[in-house]
């Protein structure tokens, strides 16, 4: 599993994803100031998970219709340490009952919410 952090995505949650092995390339570290139609693009070019902080994606994937990239993890509740994204996420990602293929999946503050588009 690769994922994409978008560049508002806290980098201490993105030491903690590396941390636990997995792939993660960073916007603010390779890209940035590029759009948010060039971040989908390269999710789906390389087949990663955008993670973000924009709900602006949503909005491309559902009501404009954009190519969508093999999933999207919107944090509408941010937490209250800059690790809260990468944690919450390792416990997303240890849950089998959790599927991330084609969803877009919104991170609340007590509630995981998800729906299909493809």
């Amino acid at each position: 599993m690769k994922f994409l952090a978008n560049e508002n995505y806290p980098f201490p949650s993105i030491k903690i994803l590396r941390a636990h092995d997995y792939d993660v390339k960073c916007i603010a570290e390779e890209n940035f100031g590029i759009t948010d139609i060039e971040v989908l693009d390269i999710a789906k070019n390389e087949n990663r998970i955008i993670l973000t902080l924009d709900k602006d994606y949503g909005e491309l994937i559902f009501k404009h219709k954009s190519d969508a990239p093999p999933a999207v993890i919107f944090y509408r509740y941010k937490g209250a340490t800059p690790e809260f994204a990468g944690n919450i996420l390792i416990e997303v990602l240890n849950n089998p009952d959790i599927d991330l293929t084609n969803i877009f999946t919104v991170i609340e503050q007590n509630n995981l919410r998800q729906r299909k588009y493809r």
